[in-house]
């Protein structure tokens, strides 16, 4: 069974890439899930800065492929049913870490929209909104701190989301009917 993961700077598109995937019998895996359960297990607030503070600590706690290793047993027992999306790849480490794991049964998805683009969409979405500056300093974090451009730098399919939102469903149907 192969594992898709797909990555891109926030408001890129990628869970609704996943959302597709999902359609066509994938079984999705959002790596966030984490960082959403740890702040609720801490009482905190589901804000940009608690979820920047889980992300390192997880990060401290784990190493750099933090995500890939909590997230494995998931992926694994998903796997035993179906093909697996990961909605949300984010570090270098945690792309060398899965590569290696799963080998040749591993790919990824990069979704990429412009800055413009992504941050015009997370300051209007419903669901974790960003403003513009909270958007930018979130690239950077991941960027600088997470080595985000690696997986995106070498993936196997490289989405462009500068149109529509069916132009990108359409993108991703071309994808997986390439993989099956």
């Amino acid at each position: 069974m192969k594992v898709v993961s797909i990555v891109g700077m926030t408001g890129s598109g990628k869970s609704e890439i996943a959302g597709v995937f999902e359609k066509s019998g994938f079984i999705r895996i959002r790596f966030g899930d984490i960082t959403d359960e740890e702040i609720k297990k801490r009482g905190l607030e589901l804000a940009e800065k608690n979820e920047r503070y889980i992300r390192e600590l997880l990060r401290q706690e784990y190493g750099m492929p933090a995500y890939a290793k909590l997230n494995l047993p998931r992926i694994d027992s998903a796997r035993k049913h179906s093909d697996v999306v990961v909605d949300g790849l984010y570090s270098w480490e945690e792309y060398t870490f899965l590569k290696d794991y799963y080998g040749k049964d591993f790919y990824v998805v990069a979704v990429w929209a412009s800055p413009k683009t992504r941050y015009a969409r997370l300051s209007s979405r419903l669901n974790r909104r960003l403003t513009v500056e909270e958007a930018s300093s979130r690239d950077r974090a991941e960027l600088e701190n997470i080595n985000k451009g690696g997986p995106i730098a070498m993936a196997d399919f490289t989405i462009i989301n500068e149109s529509s939102l069916e132009n990108l469903k359409k993108e991703a149907r071309k994808i997986i009917a390439g993989l099956r």
